[in-house]
């Protein structure tokens, strides 16, 4: 990657680039793949440093600001921040340096879920690093005045979902142990405050009873960017090109989980 910003030069039928930590940002890819079909994607895991949640914001800040370069030499028209960590540590430096660029970012659902709870209570499992940043501090100041927010750290469930473990016994333990006291408090609406996590539904909803909601901001990122797509009428008309993937780790391992996150094979270059 250079060190010098690359020219941003926006074309409608330019890709849109998307990147995380590892291959969560599949679950926000999938929803742009179904509300935009006809829009080409790039998509980076920055997998070599997974997870983001337990590193500094200004780590963060510098490989956001890197894969951003990397994705826009690539010819991106549209960057999406499809990491809940990496929108509030970096989003606002992005935005700075390109102005001229759409760059969405991703926010735990807050108000969507203090209107949806009945209980009043609502439960948040995210990584350290988004229920510790300021973003995270000002959604609850903004929209939780009403209702009780409990926050869960989760800590090694990024990895097991790296590992395409979303199905094992040790999975099932960790969320047991994280839900159970959300339960227990009368929680019945629950944030998926990391875009790893809408992966792991399948097996929540076994553990949940059936009057908890779960809510993720996937399908309204992807409708956010829509919106400014077409503002700045840079909505493809198409067809797509195949979704192109890149991985800062090993892309073996990225390859032998596409199938089952994203729904087919593909091959991934390796990000320098």
């Amino acid at each position: 990657m250079a060190s010098d910003a690359p020219i941003v030069n926006l074309r409608r039928e330019a890709p849109i680039g998307v990147f995380d930590s590892g291959v969560g940002g599949l679950s926000v890819l999938g929803e742009i793949r179904a509300l935009l079909p006809q829009e080409s994607l790039l998509y980076v895991a920055d997998s070599g440093h997974v997870p983001y949640g337990e590193k500094s914001p200004a780590f963060i800040c510098e490989r956001s600001q890197r894969i951003a370069e990397f994705l826009i030499a690539q010819g991106a028209k549209a960057l999406v921040l499809a990491c809940n960590t990496a929108t509030a540590a970096a989003i606002s430096q992005l935005r700075e340096r390109y102005p001229e660029l759409p760059i969405i970012g991703m926010e735990p659902a807050v108000k969507p879920a203090a209107a949806a709870t009945r209980s009043g209570v609502v439960g948040v499992l995210a990584t350290t690093g988004t229920l510790k940043s300021a973003k995270f501090a000002a959604l609850l100041d903004r929209f939780a005045n009403d209702v009780r927010v409990i926050t869960q750290p989760c800590p090694g469930l990024v990895e097991q979902i790296e590992a395409g473990e979303l199905h094992s016994e040790k999975t099932r333990q960790l969320l047991r142990g994280w839900v159970q006291p959300l339960l227990a408090q009368n929680c019945d609406t629950l944030i998926l405050g990391c875009t790893h996590y809408p992966f792991i539904k399948p097996l929540l909803a076994e553990l949940l009873p059936a009057n908890v909601s779960l809510i993720d901001t996937g399908a309204a990122v992807a409708r956010q960017l829509q919106r400014v797509l077409d503002e700045h009428q840079l909505l493809a008309t198409g067809p797509a090109r195949p979704a192109q993937f890149h991985s800062s780790g090993q892309c073996q391992r990225l390859e032998q989980v596409l199938p089952q996150l994203w729904g087919s094979a593909a091959v991934v270059t390796e990000l320098g």
